[in-house]
This record gives C-alpha cells, structure tokens and sequence, in this order.
C-alpha cells in the first residue's frame, strides 16, 4: 500500500511540474500559432525577397493607422497620416511619430494588430519599428517608419474578398527596467 501511494504521489508530482511547464510554454506557443495564422489579427512578417515576388494589383485598399500608449508611458505616439489608399500588393511605407516627454530616456516597445482580424495573415510587414524597442532620449522625436504591403490573396479568401478598409493598430508600452542588486559592501 506504501509503495501504492508513493507511486501516486510521483505521478501527482510529474503532473504538476509539467502543467508548470505547459503554462510557459503556452504564451511563445500562442505567439507563434498567431504569427503563422494572422489569428487575432496578429500580421505577418516577411523579408524583401518574399515581398519582391509579389505583383500589386488595381484594386484599392484604406488602410487606417492608430497609434497608443500606455499611460505610464510618458511619450506622444501618433501616425504622421491618419489614412492611406494603396494597391494591394503593393509596398507602401507609413510614418509613425514618437516623442518622449519626459527628462529621462525612456525605452518602450509596440504591440500591433489589424481590424478586422481575419485580415491579419494578408497584411504583412517588412520593415517596422515593432520588430525591437525604442528608446528615445529626453525630448527626442523621432520618425518610425513601417513598410508593407496586402497580399494579394486577400482577394481570393472568401471571408476577406470584400474587406475595403484595414485598421493597423500600435500600443507602446515602458519596457520594465531590469531590477538591479548593490553589491557593494553592506553595514561595513
């Protein structure tokens, strides 16, 4: 009966490490799957090869840009143009701009999704300053531009085939400053 409950109770106890282990893995995995799918809105990243193979139709496309930040964020964050029409497949570049109101430099970095959502897998992005953090010195401003294009497929998907307008939507947020430890000579 000992042995019995030992048994269990291992078992008990490799659930419970690999439930912890699933938790962290569960934020990257749903991550990628939304960076494979669109899901979400989540756009899709590409190189200038793949961009350069595609061929930009007549068709127009409005692309609203919107730019946030969260409060904390001592910065002012807004697209340079509110709207763009371009062709789809065609590249465009958007201008978005940031600047730090504060007397420190302030580092932060964007989350991104489109509306609606379904036309996350044919927005894709090149070149954007989303891919790192930003830090920006005291009173800095500076231009972040964003290079993309609507894959053409849109037109063909028919839950997508009549989408007219894409929303692009940034929301900047502070990147926590690592916790630092003196390790200086304490109560010498």
């Amino acid at each position: 009966m000992a042995g019995s409950n030992a048994r269990v109770g291992m078992m008990a106890a490799a659930l419970a490490v690999s439930m912890v282990g699933v938790g962290f893995a569960a934020v990257p995995l749903y991550k990628l799957f939304c960076q494979v799918t669109g899901f979400g809105g989540t756009t899709m990243k590409v190189d200038e090869a793949q961009a350069a193979t595609v061929v930009a139709t007549n068709k127009p496309i409005v692309i609203r840009f919107d730019a946030n930040h969260r409060g904390d964020l001592p910065w002012e964050f807004k697209p340079e143009r509110p709207t763009d029409t371009v062709s789809i497949g065609a590249k465009d570049m958007s201008i978005f701009i940031a600047k730090n109101l504060s007397n420190e430099p302030v580092t932060g970095t964007a989350t991104f999704n489109v509306t609606p959502q379904l036309a996350g897998k044919y927005f894709n992005k090149i070149q954007c300053f989303c891919f790192t953090e930003q830090t920006l010195k005291p009173g800095e401003q500076v231009r972040m531009p964003v290079l993309y294009y609507v894959d053409p497929k849109i037109m063909t998907d028919p839950e997508t085939k009549d989408i007219e307008e894409i929303t692009l939507s940034y929301t900047f947020y502070p990147v926590d400053k690592p916790n630092t430890v003196d390790r200086g000579n304490k109560g010498s």
